[in-house]
């Protein structure tokens, strides 16, 4: 132990700021601070790197009195080495090291999805905003700026550990919740395209000899169609599943596509859902010009589940209007049919696996549309409200941030 550690044991508690001077007494500091507990019973694991051997040996002695694990690394190579084999619960990283420095180290945490999600934390004694920002959009949890309080070190721990577990639980939940949901809706919704195929498929092996041309031409067409609703349905799903399980470190990497043409796929999926409800006429386009950052894959998802349910829930020979338009930084695209609308207390509770009214009108699908349209709208940082009327017809209205000029790639 280092001279400056003995020195520091004779020090009765205090507050004193941790830093080059006064970091020995952190030790003190930390003897009556709880730690927060991890998922399981043992003590949660942190991990600290830095090139400092005295502060890390500080550190250490102090965390371990308030009921961590600690475990050290001397510079950002081999931090990201052992957070790779120990998968700590929470890491303390030093700005600047040799070797790789505090950011690097961060950004390559960040790039492997086993050590993504664990907390992270920078320390510096140089604190300035542009650090910081740095530190944060690399995807940093917190920022703490020596001098710092022994106090202020574990409560920015345990915060982040306790932050940490609400994640997971919140996500324990949600997939508590789809669990739930698919067990009481999923097995209807995939048996009912399954027993089409089944259907047809054995009579065409049974009567094969005996039916005509046209007819088995119309029976391998009603197994497509079938099979077409059984892939839709297993891939809405796994989207639905993909999207309410995303962890907010994956958020970045999420947003990051672009549409530079948002009337392309606009004009694609609305021509294509109008001839496969044979409704061409029916369909009433008044598009502008626009760019949004979201993927056109996602975009085309969205524009696809809305515009199905324009057509499937209004009568054929009622316009389908899709119009778009832009104002105040922001994109706007309507889409309003003529059907037969939905009441106030249903619009309140629009989810995954919801319909309403099935005894009274034939639907098919798992409700599924609305609720990934919905969420990939707010994930890209946009809003999709609906406005109804039973039997006037129902208004969708996504709002998108347009994309400026100068972040067009």
């Amino acid at each position: 132990m280092t001279a400056a550690v003995r020195e520091s044991e004779a020090r009765p508690r205090g507050a004193a700021p941790f830093g080059p001077a006064t970091e020995t007494s952190l030790a003190w500091q930390l003897l009556s601070v709880p730690a927060t507990k991890g998922t399981s019973h043992s003590m949660p694991k942190i991990l600290v790197i830095d090139d400092d051997a005295s502060l890390r040996e500080v550190i250490q002695i102090s965390l371990e009195c308030a009921g961590f694990e600690v475990i050290q690394a001397d510079n950002g190579v081999a931090g990201v080495q052992l957070a790779c084999a120990q998968l700590p619960d929470l890491i303390l990283c030093d700005v600047r090291m040799e070797k790789m420095d505090g950011y690097r180290t961060l950004a390559a945490l960040r790039q492997d999805a086993v050590t993504a999600p664990i907390p992270f934390i920078l320390m510096t004694g140089q604190a300035d905003t542009a650090g910081m920002r740095q530190g944060m959009e690399l995807g940093a949890d917190d920022y703490l700026s020596k001098p710092f309080t022994g106090p202020q070190l574990v409560a920015a721990v345990n915060a982040r550990l306790k932050k940490q577990q609400t994640v997971r639980e919140q996500a324990e939940r949600k997939l508590a919740d789809l669990r739930a949901n698919i067990s009481l809706a999923l097995p209807h919704e995939l048996l009912t395209p399954l027993n089409g195929i089944l259907g047809f498929s054995d009579i065409l092996i049974a009567d094969h000899l005996h039916l005509q041309p046209e007819e088995i031409i119309s029976m391998t067409e009603a197994i497509r169609d079938s099979a077409k609703r059984l892939h839709r349905l297993i891939e809405n799903f796994l989207i639905f599943a993909q999207i309410e399980l995303l962890q907010a470190e994956r958020l970045h990497a999420f947003r990051e596509g672009q549409t530079l043409d948002l009337r392309k796929p606009i004009e694609r999926v609305a021509q294509a859902r109008a001839e496969r409800a044979g409704r061409e006429e029916d369909l009433v386009l008044k598009l502008c010009d626009a760019a949004a950052a979201i993927s056109e894959d996602y975009f085309s998802k969205i524009v696809d589940e809305l515009l199905e349910n324009a057509f499937k829930f209004s009568t054929p020979g009622s316009p389908v209007q899709v119009q778009s338009a832009t104002g105040n930084g922001s994109f706007v695209l309507h889409i309003s049919d003529h059907g037969r609308g939905m009441k106030v207390e249903h619009l309140a509770k629009i989810g995954a696996y919801m319909q309403f009214e099935r005894r009274i009108y034939e639907q098919q699908g798992s409700g599924l549309g609305l609720t990934i349209a919905k969420r990939l709208t707010e994930l890209h940082q946009g809003e999709l409200s609906i406005q109804s009327e039973l039997g006037v017809g129902t208004t969708v209205e996504v709002r998108l941030p347009c994309l400026p000029a100068n972040q067009r790639q």
